[in-house]
């Protein structure tokens, strides 16, 4: 049996297991309960941002509160250290991605909101149950115990340990309510930087059982499909052209070449997608008349080694390709928004540290998951300049349901929550209780092996 301690000198095993005491089940049950309880949608993270802030505080971590606007904000705390290390920041998004109401969630999420859909916590022998249970907010949890474990134990820092919670983290921009337009896509985590909440390295607590330092980027695009306003009584009498019936046929070509762009875009870790995500058009009102135009929204995700501008280039060529192949139509795009994929050296302080903490739980070598098309505020710190590795808890396998897609956000399971916790734990005091020329030591010792 592994004790996930292996590798380390005696002094961090010590530090280790002392923070790893204050950590329990019943202590992660009651933060994430508690996060799941404070309603915090893309754009009104606020209240959720002042409850993290006051539980840090009240645990020893002092911690403040970060506005971006009077209804969103960040939170965030700081254990100091002596100066002579690297500061690390261990990170999680705090908004949920859909909003826990029947007026903005139904019929798209399904026909009602089940329990696992409304935020409020629901303790279920080992597992927590409520919105964004699991992604993000039992994460997040893991991130506030890591802190305060550390705090708690008392370990000599040399570096300082920041515990961050951004607002929008979810791929989304404004909800109809919101009087700012960038609320989601990493707005709170560029902010926090901006602003000078600034790190060596970075952790960030997000799905998946293994350390990741790639990840997708992603475009959007807007794609408009032309057609005839008319009437139903005129339909055989005047030309006609519905753009809806060509909107479809469009999407349906998108969606076959979605498949070949992301094989040939698969790479290292990641399996870039790519899906049409909503219609607009014509007038709910006015069954009687077809629109001038159709108007599909695309998410196309990009690897790192793709820019924006390469698979604004490509995308547009696959609808050359599908005007060329149906004479008489219509149809252009607009990328409107655009966030670059990410890569950190694998070979570097962060990504080292954390992959020796997952071997040492694991007892194996480690273990990379492919495929990925998820993309994270990652992207936002390593676009920065900050070296990031992502990790987190695999997906909930046994539930009293079906787990489909919305409950494997909503669900968590306590004990998976304890072992990340510990790995956070352990890969934090492995930072930050080194001088900055020891972890230098590090990476010259790692370049030296790849020369």
């Amino acid at each position: 049996m592994t004790d996930g301690l292996a590798g380390l000198d005696d002094r961090r095993r010590g530090w280790v297991e002392s923070a790893w005491r204050h950590v329990t089940p019943g202590r992660l049950r009651e933060l994430v309960g508690g996060l799941v309880d404070v309603p915090s949608p893309t754009g009104d993270e606020g209240p959720l941002a002042a409850h993290i802030a006051a539980t840090l505080d009240a645990a020893g971590c002092p911690a403040r509160v970060q506005p971006l606007d009077d209804r969103q904000a960040n939170a965030w705390a700081r254990l100091d250290g002596d100066g002579t290390g690297p500061d690390l920041m261990l990170y999680a998004p705090i908004d949920t991605l859909t909003v826990g109401e029947e007026g903005e969630d139904v019929p798209w999420i399904g026909s009602e909101l089940r329990p696992d859909m409304r935020p409020r916590a629901v303790v279920d022998g080992d597992l927590v149950v409520g919105l964004g249970a699991s992604n993000p907010k039992g994460h997040a949890a893991c991130v506030m115990m890591a802190a305060e474990a550390i705090a708690r134990a008392g370990i000599p820092l040399t570096g300082d340990l920041i515990a961050a919670f951004g607002a929008g983290g979810m791929p989304t921009n404004a909800r109809p309510s919101g009087a700012r337009r960038n609320t989601g896509q990493g707005a709170g985590c560029s902010f926090l930087l901006e602003q000078g909440v600034w790190a060596d390295y970075a952790v960030i607590a997000k799905p998946g059982w293994t350390v990741s330092w790639d990840e997708v980027g992603l475009v959007w695009f807007e794609v408009t499909v032309r057609g005839t306003h008319t009437y139903v009584g005129s339909r055989h009498r005047l030309p006609y052209g519905n753009a809806i019936a060509r909107a479809g046929l469009v999407a349906q070509r998108l969606e076959e070449w979605f498949a070949e762009y992301a094989e040939r875009h698969t790479e290292g870790t990641v399996a870039p997608q790519g899906i049409v995500a909503s219609i607009r058009g014509g007038w709910p009102r006015m069954a009687a008349v077809t629109p001038a135009a159709c108007v599909l929204r695309v998410d196309l995700r990009i690897g790192p080694g793709t820019s924006p501008m390469a698979a604004k280039r490509e995308f547009m060529a696959a609808l050359d390709a599908i005007r060329a192949g149906t004479p008489g139509l219509d149809v252009d795009a607009e990328m409107i928004l655009a966030i670059p994929g990410t890569a950190s050296d694998p070979d570097g302080w962060v990504c080292r540290s954390a992959v020796a903490a997952w071997e040492a739980f694991e007892g194996r070598p480690h273990e990379v998951i492919r495929g990925n098309s998820g993309a994270t505020d990652a992207n936002i710190l390593r676009n920065r300049g900050v070296p990031t590795v992502r990790i987190g808890m695999p997906k909930i396998t046994e539930a009293p349901r079906e787990i489909d897609f919305p409950f494997g956000m909503n669900a968590v399971d306590v004990r998976e929550m304890e072992r990340l916790t510990r790995l956070l734990v352990r890969t934090a005091i492995d930072t930050v209780t080194r001088t900055r020329d020891e972890v230098a030591a590090h990476a010259a010792s790692a370049e030296g092996a790849r020369v």
